[in-house]
């Protein structure tokens, strides 16, 4: 079902030109510029795959192409990753069943001849950290190659509705959808920046003095980006709690839900149960409600919501209840979602018989947070530790968020889970540094860097970011814990 009226969001002028797919034979109707996923879920479609060895379904769950749940067969070619892959008029979506050959009878693509494309700063990831740091060094006099993997720019500000906070510098006020226009805008009129989008790094290395990216774009070309430096803004990936059924369709991370309905107009569902009060699940909640989904309940384990207090007041005040010390036991339903089952938890996390309560609800909404995405910078050989505070494992560090290796830089989530704020202000820090690293900026650009640091340091000096500075103290270089 898609979304034709909105509080806030306008999908009308967001959708492109109808157009018709074939779905295990049967037509469908699709609009340019959507994923697959997209256009299957609006279709009601909620099984996308099976699993090799005990045949079971698989869906959507992360909808940035960081997993494999949403694999299909297009035209015939398996392990296509139907939620970052734009539908295309008369195109052939099947089921994948298990692990499936490419056909005989389809041509591999050409790699001999790879485009090369030379700049000074490449940048992997275009989210908030990805753009900041892409319009800073190209400001700062570089010129700047950025990639990402996805069909469109802004990250996780695309399906953000919301408000944020801050300071006006910061976006205070502003929502952020209208924040990734804005950042968006300046990198597309920037003529020292040059934008891919469906293009999937693949590979970091390096070659005397300068640095290379390997990476894929739309599946078909082979493309080389070579520069001085390389700023990775990967961003993160949702995590996964362990109950039963857990792998099946209609169990998805937030972000997925959001790029649902606030990116591409579907309803997610009719009944969600969310799993997690944190910032996240909450927010998520009325975003929810915005699309005309019914939120049954938010669940948390810890003894109290995890979220900033604005959030879970209005919450509560739009009447959806909050369950602290309680967890999911399992998903039940044929072959996708149908019930979900809940208990209370006692002082040693353990399930308490009888307490146990049933909700019919068509999608699970994990909002048990995110881990930074560093397979690239691992395997470039920066070096990795892993900080409980950073919410997994991240690289080491220094104050200009430059790593271990010379000339790669990290920036947002991908150097430790925290909110688009910082990862802005991140990008920046590594933008210029970038810059000046790639030996076309000044020293006068040092002055942004500090005052970006100094807003960092304001903006984490609440007592949410206090767990967040002790990580930072143990992931800068030379100050780790061994």
């Amino acid at each position: 079902m898609r979304l034709n009226e909105h509080p806030i969001l306008n999908f009308q002028k967001r959708r492109g030109k109808k157009i018709k797919i074939y779905f295990e034979g049967q037509p469908l109707d699709a609009y340019e510029g959507e994923t697959i996923a997209m256009a299957l879920h609006a279709a009601g479609i909620r099984v996308l795959s099976y699993s090799g060895e005990k045949h079971r379904p698989r869906g959507l769950f992360c909808a940035i192409g960081k997993c494999s749940s949403c694999l299909v067969k297009v035209n015939g070619i398996p392990n296509v990753r139907s939620c970052i892959t734009l539908v295309e008029d008369g195109m052939r979506i099947e089921r994948q069943q298990g692990k499936e050959e490419i056909p005989k009878t389809v041509k591999p693509p050409q790699w001999k001849d790879a485009i090369k494309v030379e700049g000074d700063v490449v940048i992997i990831g275009g989210g908030p950290a990805g753009l900041m740091a892409a319009i800073n060094a190209a400001k700062a006099g570089a010129k700047v190659v950025l990639i990402d993997e996805n069909p469109m720019l802004g990250g996780q500000l695309v399906k953000q509705t919301h408000k944020f906070f801050g300071k006006r510098e910061q976006f205070a006020g502003v929502r952020g959808v209208k924040i990734a226009e804005i950042l968006i805008e300046q990198a597309e009129k920037n003529e020292n920046i040059e934008l891919y989008t469906e293009t999937s790094a693949i590979g970091i290395f390096q070659e005397n003095d300068r640095k290379l990216v390997v990476a894929i774009r739309k599946n078909k070309e082979l493309v080389e980006f070579w520069g001085k430096a390389i700023v990775v803004a990967t961003g993160a990936m949702e995590k996964m709690i362990p109950f039963e059924n857990n792998d099946f369709p209609g169990i998805y991370g937030a972000g997925a839900i959001q790029t649902l309905m606030n990116t591409y107009g579907v309803k997610p569902a009719d009944r969600v149960l969310i799993v997690g009060a944190g910032n996240v699940g909450l927010i998520l909640a009325y975003q929810l409600l915005q699309a005309g989904v019914e939120v049954k309940a938010i669940i948390e384990a810890m003894p109290k919501v995890g979220g900033y207090f604005v959030h879970a007041a209005k919450v509560r005040r739009l009447g959806i209840p909050i369950l602290t010390r309680h967890t999911i036991l399992r998903a039940e339903g044929k072959e996708k979602v149908e019930r979900a089952i809940v208990a209370q938890l006692d002082e040693n996390w353990k399930p308490i018989p009888g307490t146990e309560k049933v909700f019919d609800v068509d999608v699970i909404a994990l909002a048990v947070g995110l881990r930074p995405s560093i397979e690239l910078l691992h395997q470039a050989g920066c070096q990795i530790a892993y900080i409980r505070e950073l919410s997994g494992h991240v690289v080491r560090r220094d104050a200009r968020m430059e790593t271990t290796i010379k000339g790669i830089f990290v920036a947002g989530d991908a150097a430790g889970i925290e909110e688009a704020t910082t990862a802005m202000l991140e990008g920046k820090i590594a933008g210029i540094s970038a810059a000046l690293y790639s030996g076309k900026s000044d020293i006068s650009w040092l002055k942004e860097i500090e005052k970006a640091q100094k807003e960092l340091t304001e903006f984490r000096s609440g007592p949410f970011g206090k767990h967040v500075l002790e990580g930072i103290k143990k992931v800068m270089v030379g100050e780790i814990n061994e």
